[in-house]
């Protein structure tokens, strides 16, 4: 077993600060020296116009803008490369897992993906120029894997395919987006339906009304249902599934049948390494690293990184009040030798 962690990162500020501060963090950090050297092996075949990720991110969250112009008078990196890092448009995304079930009051969600693009950062952001606070953890820097806002709106995601891309944003900084602008399920399914989407995913948002919305996506089409249950395949856009969708459907099922109305079950259910839905494949990309929770009503969230792990009880609605967290590190464990972005030399895709 592998130990692993997240660093809880707490700011209050403007989002030009939000960024300085991360950029400065993040200078000469193990993140972005393993970040530099999979770009060696991952050449980018994509290109990104500054002017174009402008338009795109001030038109759905200004904010998000100045936050990498923090990043970059703290890297001193041209904007070209902080895009390229941390500004989730035209970029590409390779293949993951992620379940997600929703009850009454909550919303749990297990992130597959693999270690070596794991960056170990747990962000409570409050800003003071616009959008609404975040809590949860990041991807990229400034997207969001999962997460909740002051709102009590919640959001996580889960990987279709990458077939025939489109000019538009990354999961996770869709993610960030809704968490950044929207104040419930409706205002994020009709962003949803106006952002323009790079791969096909489905996002499940959840609030205080105890509804919940999956929001089947792709480049061409945008459809929306109503399920507690979401895995990696979609209900109806079928014709844009992946053909191999036996695991998918094996973890549905599994919680289906499974089930639980207790938040306290439901997290067991979803991470325990016995229940069908935790996943141990990390280098197939779809190896659970984080099991996380959002209660809306509470403001309060929960984490654990591994299996068969008790939460941590974070409660944000005290944050919000100016009540920092007594805590900066989350720690856990994961049945693999593959190194972490954030924490291993290494975190490449050189042979060796």
């Amino acid at each position: 077993m592998k130990k692993i962690h997240s660093n809880v990162i707490q700011f209050r500020g403007t989002h030009m600060d939000f960024g300085y501060m991360q950029g400065q963090r993040l200078k000469d950090s193990l993140a972005v020296i393993n970040r530099e050297n999979q770009w060696k092996v991952r050449k980018p075949r994509f290109s990104i116009d500054e002017a174009e990720a402008k338009d795109a991110i001030i038109k759905f969250a200004p904010g998000i803008w100045e936050e990498l112009l923090g990043l970059q008078e703290a890297l001193e990196w041209p904007m070209e490369k902080v895009l390229k890092e941390f500004g989730g448009y035209r970029l590409d995304y390779v293949k993951s897992g992620c379940s997600i079930f929703t009850g009454e009051d909550y919303l749990i969600r297990n992130y597959d993906y693999h270690p070596k693009t794991y960056e170990g950062r747990y962000v409570l952001f409050q800003p003071t120029d616009q959008g609404y606070a975040i809590i949860g953890p990041s991807q990229r820097v400034t997207g969001r894997m999962d997460g909740m806002n002051e709102k009590g709106l919640a959001v996580g995601y889960n990987f279709m395919h990458r077939k025939n891309p489109g000019d538009g944003f990354i999961c996770c900084m869709i993610g960030r987006l809704i968490l950044e602008s929207c104040a419930n399920v409706q205002e994020a399914v009709e962003m949803l339906k106006e952002i323009p989407h790079r791969h096909s995913f489905s996002y499940v948002v959840f609030d205080r009304s105890g509804e919940t919305y999956v929001v089947e996506t792709s480049p061409r089409k945008v459809a929306v249902r109503q399920s507690q249950a979401c895995t990696n395949h979609f209900e109806l856009l079928t014709e844009e599934n992946r053909n191999h969708l036996v695991d998918s459907k094996r973890r549905l099922e599994a919680m289906q049948e499974n089930g639980a109305s207790e938040a306290s079950d439901a997290f067991r259910m979803m991470n325990d390494r016995n229940k069908g839905v935790f996943s141990d494949l990390y280098s197939s990309w779809a190896g659970t690293i984080h099991t996380s929770a959002y209660f809306p009503n509470e403001l309060r969230a929960w984490m654990a990184l591994g299996g068969d792990r008790e939460p941590v009880e974070l409660d944000f609605g005290k944050w919000l009040k100016g009540e920092d967290l007594d805590i900066d590190r989350l720690t856990g464990e994961v049945d693999t030798d593959i190194p972490f972005l954030h924490m291993d030399e290494g975190a490449d895709w050189f042979r060796r």
